[in-house]
């Protein structure tokens, strides 16, 4: 039997579910601003993705690339969530 599809499959599923609430807190304390942070795991995963011999792996290193470009997205529109009341903003925070 070959798990592969549903090893990967699992491992996706939890990646995205994992990067949904660093986006959010990463929003409430840095703002949209850390979005070059996110950029850099997506570009450090890709060039991983590209030198891992092991498929799995490989295709692992490639979903969590592409969910950290994803989150530049969500970290813009978690900010508009965040104006529209949806998510806590934080005090501290000055902009």
């Amino acid at each position: 039997m070959n798990y592969s599809g549903v090893i990967i499959g699992m491992a996706v599923f939890l990646i995205i579910g994992v990067f949904h609430p660093i986006v959010v807190k990463a929003e409430y304390y840095w703002s949209k601003r850390c979005w070059w942070l996110f950029a850099a795991i997506g570009v450090a995963f890709c060039t991983l993705s590209l030198l891992i011999t092991n498929d799995v792996l490989s295709t692992l290193s490639g979903v969590v690339a592409f969910a950290s470009f994803w989150s530049i997205k969500e970290l813009f529109e978690q900010e508009e969530r965040v104006k529209k009341g949806w998510f806590p903003k934080n005090p501290k925070r000055k902009c």
